[in-house]
């Protein structure tokens, strides 16, 4: 075996979680320091809870509101066009303005909101 090439050796090597449980092992490295160990990891305690890392849950929570506000929008936006096409329709056929019949439906809407 060559001499010297080897990494000094650490007996008493201390490992310290985050949670502040800590231990002794054997290692190349004279402390280690771990984010989640044995005592506090979810699978071992048999907790239920979300290991967040660097905010990955608020980010998912952010993104799916997100997403269902737009896909309200959509929805409420959709009905608008539906109703005004309509109403127009309905206006011609009586000899009235369309374009007036269009304003009151969007007018309608646009007083829900602010309500």
């Amino acid at each position: 075996m060559k001499a010297n090439i080897h990494p000094t050796y650490h007996e008493n090597a201390k490992v310290t979680c985050a949670c502040g449980n800590a231990w002794l092992t054997g290692s190349t490295i004279p402390e280690i320091r771990v984010n989640i160990c044995s005592k506090c990891h979810p699978f071992y305690t048999g907790e239920q809870r979300i290991v967040d890392t660097v905010g990955r849950v608020e980010r998912f929570v952010k993104r799916l509101e997100a997403r269902q506000s737009a896909t309200a929008r959509q929805e409420i936006e959709a009905k608008i066009r539906r109703e005004s096409e309509e109403a127009a329709r309905k206006a011609r056929a009586r000899g009235d303005n369309p374009e007036k019949a269009v304003a009151d439906v969007v007018a309608k809407y646009a007083a829900e909101q602010n309500a």
